[in-house]
């Protein structure tokens, strides 16, 4: 496999794109060649190594059927981070990325076979032990967030949370103690949290090698219903209560950790409000955005001005 080769180290010069080592222009049919980098969204090289490394292998190139894409893997993941981060429309997509809709039956393949989640779940286990914990974590922390639904929102999956003055959907969130995004559904918006969570913990713990044991919530997933459906797996809840007598804004033990977490899928302009009309459909937007933070957060890259123009920088002086 090729090696993923590095950038010049000039700050002020402008390096010349390197030879993409997708599986595509490896083992695919389409000329070597590279697209230059122009967005905030596009991936660096350190970002691509994580992602090339965890990438599901196709199924043409494991002769399982197909055959092979007529475009670049990571064009195609480029385009598709550019419209989560950005609120674009699929038909908006600038004209430098693949066209429209082949990135959106990309997006579509992916999630008919789960492969972006796959893909985060193997990156996010690489991470924790990176930073010295088990792959597998032993306790998570459980949120939901409510959000607007477009008119593209169908009546049959869309709802009123009350709580919230929210008319659309909602997205319930399962994360470790590092924030990272363990388990995902959507439901509608007027599905009360502990009726989801279930569902959610049944998701999670299906996969082998689990080792949950606790989850810390806040007063809303409580009742004998949620109890036994968590019990069945072994796994306690314990919710994290205000103090008597606080008021306004209070960071509470263990909870603001998803509430950051929740933080980090809103920058995502594409999750600001629900433009899906599959609930599958969102809840992908919520993986790829989780990706977005995930990749940087692997890559120790946070790119800003300065390192994104570096050819409008002053050339170091002799």
């Amino acid at each position: 496999m090729r090696t993923q080769l590095t950038t010049s180290d000039a700050a002020w010069s402008i390096p010349a794109p390197l030879p993409c080592d997708c599986y595509v222009h490896l083992y695919g049919a389409i000329a070597a060649g590279r697209r230059a980098e122009r967005y905030p969204t596009d991936m660096t090289d350190a970002e691509w190594t994580q992602i090339r490394a965890s990438m599901p292998v196709p199924a043409w190139l494991e002769g399982r059927g197909g055959r092979p894409e007529a475009f670049c893997h990571r064009e195609m993941v480029d385009a598709v981070r550019y419209v989560v981060d950005n609120g674009a429309k699929w038909r908006a997509i600038p004209v430098d990325f693949p066209w429209w809709r082949a990135v959106y039956d990309f997006f579509r393949r992916w999630c008919r076979h789960g492969y972006v989640r796959e893909l985060y779940q193997r990156l996010r286990r690489i991470e924790r032990q990176q930073q010295g914990r088990p792959a597998e974590p032993s306790a998570g922390i459980i949120d939901a967030q409510s959000v607007d639904g477009a008119d593209t929102v169908t009546g049959d999956s869309r709802g009123y949370d009350g709580a919230k003055s929210r008319d659309g959907r909602k997205r319930h969130i399962l994360t470790d103690t590092l924030g990272l995004l363990l388990e995902v559904t959507v439901t509608a918006a007027n599905v009360h949290d502990s009726v989801a969570a279930p569902d959610l913990l049944e998701r999670f713990m299906a996969a082998p090698g689990r080792l949950l044991k606790l989850v810390w919530a806040d007063s809303a997933y409580q009742g004998p219903a949620l109890a036994q459906a968590f019990a069945r797996h072994g796994v306690k809840v314990e919710v994290v209560r205000r103090s008597d007598g606080q008021r306004g804004f209070v960071v509470l033990a263990r909870r603001w950790i998803v509430e950051r977490t929740l933080g980090w899928l809103s920058r995502a302009r594409r999750l600001n409000r629900d433009h899906e009309r599959r609930p599958d459909h969102h809840e992908q937007m919520v993986w790829w955005a989780g990706l977005l933070t995930l990749t940087r957060r692997m890559a120790r890259q946070r790119l800003h001005w300065p390192e994104r123009r570096a050819h409008r920088l002053d050339p170091p002086q002799p």
